[in-house]
């Protein structure tokens, strides 16, 4: 079948001060977050002078894989879309229709599956060839990459980098935590739920293997909502406090559920995390996402190249290659269904 361009499909965020405020009333809208809450929020992004890092990082990863595209001599023009901020995918699908482009393929910026790791994209998909209406191009959107050699040779590789720098120190793996209920009901029925978290672990696992890593802890970060609602344990801040009371004398934290250093790794690992290590006398270090790693736009390419020409699946574990969907039509019926948040359960991030 053949393409005629590739979308660039992520979460956005805010690029001016003034921008902070509208982007998370857009990102938690219908969601009854507290107004002290968003507050909070925008005090992260205001540390970094209210610039998300994401579009920027965005921008600079689709660099690269345009030119790795020309290099493998693909003629594929790469279009930018946001589910929360500008450029928003109902007006980059818009501007892709007016181009002319008819069937295009969709990179997901996650490569996890779950409901807001997966899902959410095909929902994102189905909203905005809505909103175009009649001649919106057909939109394929790519498969999960979490264990293709490429993505775990590049976090392997950073996570040696950041070992060199502490001789003692514990690994510590790290994801961004959801709520223990929407775990469960990741995946089709019948498959037993918690297909993020297992995707997650097989990762960390490949990664350790990979770096020459045999005991490490695999943790959580970025939960938020009233306390009496489970999430996904232990938050990285408490498990360096779990850490230092152990003994261990420092620790490195791989963030493998991350693609890019965007504002939940820069600010909850960096600041928070990287703070906490201090107080306690901890050596810290963290190894650096894959978007920057030459590899990440190779990765990019050969799952364009599986749908271009019948590139082969390549992939380090038994987990079945999904999330690959024509104009956000699920995977399986009723696959990684959301479950209703708690007021006030949103974390606004990247």
């Amino acid at each position: 079948m053949s393409y005629d361009a590739l979308l660039w499909l992520s979460f956005g965020g805010p690029e001016a001060p003034d921008e902070v405020m509208p982007f998370l009333e857009n990102v938690t809208r219908g969601r009854g977050v507290p107004p002290e809450r968003l507050a909070e929020v925008a005090e992260h992004y205001r540390h970094f002078g209210g610039v998300s890092p994401i579009n920027g990082l965005n921008r600079a990863a689709i660099a690269a894989v345009e030119k790795e595209l020309a290099a493998q001599g693909i003629a594929l023009p790469v279009y930018f879309g946001n589910r929360n901020w500008h450029p928003m995918v109902e007006d980059t699908l818009a501007r892709m229709a007016a181009d002319g482009v008819r069937r295009a393929l969709v990179f997901p910026t996650s490569a996890y599956g779950g409901y807001s790791a997966c899902r959410q994209y095909d929902e994102d998909i189905l909203r905005a060839r809505a909103a175009v209406g009649e001649g919106a191009p057909e939109l394929t959107k790519l498969r999960q990459f979490f264990d293709h050699p490429l993505f775990i040779g590049a976090f392997a590789d950073a996570l040696r980098i950041a070992r060199a720098g502490l001789s003692e120190a514990r690994v510590v793996f790290t994801a961004h935590s959801v709520p223990d209920s929407a775990d469960l009901a990741a995946g089709p029925p019948g498959e037993g739920g918690r297909r993020y978290s297992r995707q997650i672990a097989e990762a960390a696992r490949l990664v350790a293997a990979e770096a020459g890593v045999t005991e490490y802890d695999l943790v959580w970060q970025s939960r938020s909502g009233p306390p009496q609602i489970p999430w996904l344990e232990p938050d990285i801040v408490d498990h360096i406090d779990a850490l230092h009371a152990r003994g261990e004398r420092g620790v490195v934290v791989c963030p493998v559920g991350f693609v890019s250093d965007h504002l939940e790794v820069v600010w909850d690992l960096d600041n928070e995390a990287a703070e906490r290590a201090a107080e306690l006398g901890m050596g810290f270090a963290r190894a650096a996402t894959p978007n920057g790693d030459p590899r990440f736009a190779e990765l990019v390419v050969e799952l364009v190249r599986e749908h271009l020409s019948g590139a082969p699946v390549r992939k380090l574990s038994t987990f079945t290659a999904a999330g690959c969907t024509v104009n956000g039509a699920l995977c399986a019926t009723g696959c990684c269904e959301p479950v209703r948040r708690p007021t006030g359960a949103a974390r606004p991030g990247r």
